[in-house]
Formats: structure tokens, C-alpha cells, sequence
């Protein structure tokens, strides 16, 4: 470990491998290399859920609880950093704002993007969470409140646990209720983008689906 803080000392942090960025954490830089060679990424361990990152390679709870707690102020930097963008000007803009909203999630969720005409973020909404397999999305509420910020476009994601991006037979519905329900008025779905926990994605716009 000392040979760590010495390189961290002299190089910093950024210098780090995945391993033994891990093993600052846990304080033991073998185990933390059988870890990330066992489970194969640091984004895959911050995927588990404390039960089964306890048993990973004998950790325990007290290191599983500082893997977790890592792993959950990364997501939450990501996202404070992600919504420091004040304007989206493309799907890609909208997938780096989104993704890290849905980073190590085990059930779906639904958010959408409130813009300006001049494309400004005006909110990020959390509208529905549901199960592994679904969440329920009422596109009335999404009108609703694009009314009351005085929204004219949105963005919707979702995400898909399972690891495909394919959107369903109910995602492609889905978008085509929201689109109909946003143009009453004058209200435009810019994209519906669903992202995978494999970190695969899926734009309904980049597809010609919109």
C-alpha cells in the first residue's frame, strides 16, 4: 500500500489502474486484483448489490460497504456534474445528461428532459419507477408538466435492466402516445432514448422512428 501512496504522491490519483484505485479503497491490493479479474470491470462491481459484492472473493460487509459507497458518490457526482449542461443540442448531449441518472439501476426508470425553444435545460424529471421489466409511464403527466414550466420539447429515457436496448412493442406505443399527446400543444418530442445496463443505447430519432 505504500508503494500506492507513493505513486499517488508523486503522479495522483488519475495515475491509478481500476485495481488499485480499488485496493485504496479496500486496503488490500490482492484482493482487489482477484476483484476486478473475477468480476471484470470496476463498472460491473458498482452494478452489485451489497449481498453479493459481500460474498465476491470473501470481501465482507465492511469492505463491500466501502466498494458501495464509492461506487454510489461516483453516480452522484456524475449526475451533478451531467446537469451542470445548460443546453442540449443533440442526442448525444442528451444521452451524457441522462446516463449517469441510470448508472448501476436494477429496475427501470423513466425520466424526461424539459427544453426551452433555444434547446436550455429547463428540468430533469424522474416520472415513473417500476420493476426489472417495466415501469408504467403516463404521457399525460409529461404534457402537464411541459405546461407548467413552459416547455416547448422534451426528451424522454428509459432504461432497460436486462442488457438490450431493443425497444419493446409497449416502448415504441409509448412513444407514439407522448409524441400525439406533446403536438396538441405544440410540444415536441425531440427523442426517445432507452439505455442499457450493458451500456448500449437506443435513439428513436437516430433510427427515423420519430
Amino acid at each position: 500500500m505504500k508503494q500506492l501512496r507513493d505513486k499517488i504522491m508523486l503522479r495522483g490519483v488519475g495515475s491509478l489502474t481500476d485495481a488499485e484505485l480499488l485496493a485504496v479503497v479496500i486496503d488490500d491490493v490482492r484482493l482487489a486484483e482477484r476483484l476486478v479479474e473475477s468480476v471484470g470491470s470496476l463498472a460491473a462491481l458498482s452494478r452489485m448489490d451489497l449481498s453479493r459484492l459481500r460474498m465476491a472473493e470473501g470481501l465482507g460487509l465492511q469492505r463491500a460497504e466501502k466498494v458501495a459507497v464509492a461506487a454510489e458518490l461516483g453516480r452522484r457526482l456524475a449526475r451533478a456534474e451531467s446537469m451542470q449542461m445548460e443546453c442540449v443540442l443533440s442526442s448525444d448531449d442528451a444521452l451524457r445528461l441522462l446516463r449517469p441518472h441510470f448508472e448501476g439501476l436494477t429496475r427501470e426508470e423513466c425520466r424526461v428532459l424539459f427544453l426551452t425553444s433555444s434547446n436550455r435545460v429547463v428540468e430533469c424529471m424522474l416520472l415513473s419507477a417500476g420493476g426489472v421489466q417495466a415501469t408504467v409511464v403516463d404521457h399525460r403527466l409529461i404534457v402537464k408538466r411541459a405546461l407548467e414550466l413552459l416547455a416547448t420539447q422534451i426528451i424522454v429515457a428509459h432504461n432497460h435492466p436486462s442488457g438490450s436496448a431493443s425497444p419493446s412493442e409497449p416502448d415504441k406505443e409509448l412513444t407514439r402516445r407522448i409524441k400525439e399527446a406533446a403536438a396538441l400543444f405544440d410540444i415536441a418530442l425531440l427523442d426517445h432514448i432507452i439505455i442499457a445496463s450493458s451500456g448500449e443505447t437506443f435513439s428513436f430519432k437516430g433510427q427515423g422512428l420519430l
